[in-house]
């Protein structure tokens, strides 16, 4: 059978596919038409937006628009008034130079611009498809400058259209295009607006300063925070200047607006460099913000090596780099002392005072002579106003609320309904139950000698706080107002508790202590590390970026870090991962407590990037930690079972213990009392925060 031959492709064809290489989304098209505003001496900048620019996508400036006689060349291919022979490129000072930008848009969309220069009469309004006009330019009403109108983008691409995210998130993209480009451009006057809409998303003024715009755009608590940056050297010949964060300020993702002789680019060394002299003095998961401008000769740079421009290439790259990030380090030293801290611990003095003058500190505080004595044995007399409630079968607030679509009868029986009785019994039954689960696990329990693990262990009791360690064994849990946050009592004070920081913290400990020793949690459903990969890195927080390389290679990269790992993670955690590179099992970690398995494409790939795989103890304390954040109560948890039916008996009880209400209270907290050892950072952020003093608190009553 004869091969197949090769032939020249159709230049509609040509066109259509370079297109896709210049525009690969809303915001693409836009960046390169920003460019020719500001090439044209723009001061003022409008963008219009509807659907996330899919369906509109309009550019006016007030620049020195385009001549008549060249609208017939604007959207033909390698057109240019900036560029006359390969040459040019090592002198090039303007953004756009190689005619593609107008030209690739007008393949994959609508293309219409309304232009006029300070010398004509008039403006004048063409039309374009597939890079050539559609009819003689008509004279029209309009300002000088020029207005570009993109309708219906990847109309004739519908792969790519399908391929794009939500309206949402591609206005988004837009805006952060023009944010970044505001800040640079501080004495141009930028404007983003829905189409419609009177209000604006964006807005800067002419003549505003670099700060202002970032203000205007991040907010004013970056703004605040930020240091004045500057860097020469005359050997590199090159000159660095913008803002930068103090330790005083973090984000989860790292901010970079790097502009590279005035072109928005990314540099994934020279921000790597700058965050690791950040890790030093940020916290873990913790990242600046950052803007640099950085100068060089054009002859040292090559903005010709991505589509898009989204990259370039320059001399001397990892000196300047080296460079930047020395004085990068110089400028955080300097700034270290003025860093600030804002906390507040369980109790004045509690990181430092034992437990025992903490007791007696509490009583001086008081200033009733009760509180933790009469808790003591004291036989002094207990006032009313000194009563501290302290069994956990009483009732809770809950029961005095009334939801909607309760039955009502029930309150007029005369006495506790079913419901009332078996929640009074659950809640003295969950620590029973905690500890008879916990002695079964106890059984047939292989010893684990490993020195690594008995570290861990170690360090967890030597980092117990002892004065907290008494509020959380002693603990009245009193209800939940949000998945993050509960309330609970110890004594006569009110305690507003970080729900997930407690738990994560709980599952570390269990994981560490149960070392080798957990139960299986089987999937109904086993799923794919390599597809679980793929969903994680689809999301915002995994940090993926173009310059991590393809999706797919990561997603493949996990799949393999993972199952050649398979017999030491079935062997220590339960989890099983079979030959396919499916995922079968999870640890059991607490009775009757599921994690929410919409973090697993997280976990899988946070497995592989985050864990420290060469360092026994460092690969067990990572693994251990990132199973933790799994396990832990997730603050965007839903409640589910909150839907009151008619009816009594166990099918009610049951629809009970789906809500992560019941999970919070019924398994969580039991197990806190019971199992954690509460660290030092506890009694020093807001993890046990007191928000009052019972005792102080009905003497305000008393006198209302």
């Amino acid at each position: 059978m004869e091969g197949g031959r090769i032939r020249k492709l159709d230049e509609t064809v040509v066109n259509r596919i370079a297109a896709g290489e210049v525009v690969q989304r809303p915001a693409n098209a836009l960046k390169e038409m920003i460019e020719n505003c500001l090439d044209a001496k723009a001061t003022q900048i409008q963008v219009t937006v509807k659907q996330g620019g899919l369906k509109l996508l309009q550019i006016q400036d007030n620049g020195s628009g385009i001549v008549k006689d060249d609208l017939e060349l604007v959207c033909e291919r390698f057109a240019t008034s900036k560029l006359r022979e390969f040459e040019d490129l090592t002198s090039m000072s303007t953004y756009g130079f190689r005619g593609e930008a107008l030209a690739s848009i007008s393949h994959v969309a609508h293309l219409s611009l309304t232009t006029r220069t300070a010398l004509d009469k008039c403006a004048w309004k063409a039309s374009y498809v597939d890079g050539r006009l559609t009819g003689a330019a008509k004279p029209s009403a309009g300002n000088q400058g020029t207005q570009i109108t993109v309708e219906d983008l990847f109309y004739n691409v519908a792969t790519r259209r399908r391929a794009l995210k939500s309206p949402t998130e591609e206005h988004a993209k837009i805006a952060e295009v023009v944010g970044r480009y505001a800040i640079h451009n501080a004495k141009v006057g930028f404007t983003l607006k829905k189409q419609g809409e009177h209000t604006t998303d964006i807005r800067t003024p002419p003549n505003a300063t670099t700060l202002d715009n970032i203000r205007t755009i991040f907010g004013p608590s970056v703004a605040k925070e930020l240091m004045e940056f500057e860097c020469k050297d005359d050997a590199l010949k090159f000159k660095a200047e913008g803002y930068i964060s103090n330790v005083n300020y973090s984000v989860k993702k790292c901010i970079f607006l790097l502009f590279i002789n005035h072109r928005l680019v990314d540099c994934s060394a020279l921000r790597k460099a700058i965050e690791s002299i950040y890790a030093s003095y940020l916290p873990k998961s913790c990242h600046p913000f950052l803007y640099l401008s950085l100068e060089m000769a054009p002859g040292q740079i090559d903005v010709n090596v991505h589509p898009t421009k989204h990259e370039v290439h320059f001399l001397h790259q990892d000196a300047v780099v080296e460079k930047i990030q020395q004085a990068v380090e110089t400028k955080l030293t300097g700034s270290n002392a003025s860093r600030t801290y804002y906390t507040q611990s369980l109790l004045p003095g509690a990181a430092t005072v034992p437990s025992s003058v903490m007791d007696k500190a509490d009583d001086d505080d008081d200033g009733s002579g009760s509180g933790v004595k009469q808790q003591q044995g004291s036989s002094e007399r207990v006032y009313a106003h000194q009563m501290v409630r302290t069994d956990s079968r009483d009732q809770k607030m809950d029961k005095f609320l009334t939801r909607p679509g309760c039955s009502k009868s029930k309150d007029s029986s005369g006495g506790g309904s079913k419901d009332d009785v078996s929640e009074e019994k659950h809640s003295s039954d969950d620590e029973n139950d905690f500890e008879k689960s916990k002695d079964k696990r106890e059984q047939n329990r292989r010893e684990i000698k490993l020195t690594s693990v008995l570290t861990l262990r170690q360090q967890c009791e030597d980092d117990c706080h002892s004065g907290l360690l008494e509020a959380v064994r002693n603990l009245t849990f009193v209800g939940c107002v949000n998945p993050e946050r509960a309330l609970a009592q110890h004594a006569n004070k009110l305690y507003l508790i970080n729900t997930c920081s407690v738990s994560e913290e709980l599952f570390y400990q269990i994981l560490v202590s149960d070392f080798g020793n957990f139960g299986l949690l089987k999937l109904s459903n086993p799923g794919n590390v390599e597809e679980l990969a793929m969903l994680a890195l689809e999301q915002e927080e995994s940090g993926w970026t173009e310059g991590d390389g393809p999706k797919e290679n990561l997603a493949q990269y996990v799949s393999s870090c993972l199952t050649s790992r398979a017999p030491m993670l079935d062997d220590y955690f339960s989890m099983k991962i079979d030959e396919d590179g499916n995922i079968i099992s999870l640890p059991y970690l607490l009775d009757d407590y599921v994690p929410a398995m919409e973090g697993l494409p997280m976990l899988l790939l946070r497995m592989a990037t985050e864990v420290e795989w060469s360092t026994e103890q460092e690969c067990f304390q990572t693994l251990c930690r990132e199973l933790a954040k799994f396990y832990a109560v997730q603050r965007d948890m839903e409640e589910e079972g909150e839907k009151e039916e008619e009816g009594e008996g166990n099918e009610k009880e049951e629809e009970k213990k789906s809500g992560w209400k019941w999970t919070v209270e019924h398994i969580v907290y039991p197990a806190v009392r019971k199992v954690l050892l509460p660290p030092q950072h506890f009694a020093q952020d807001t993890t046990f925060l007191q928000i009052a003093n019972l005792t102080e608190l009905y003497r305000v009553f008393e006198r209302c």
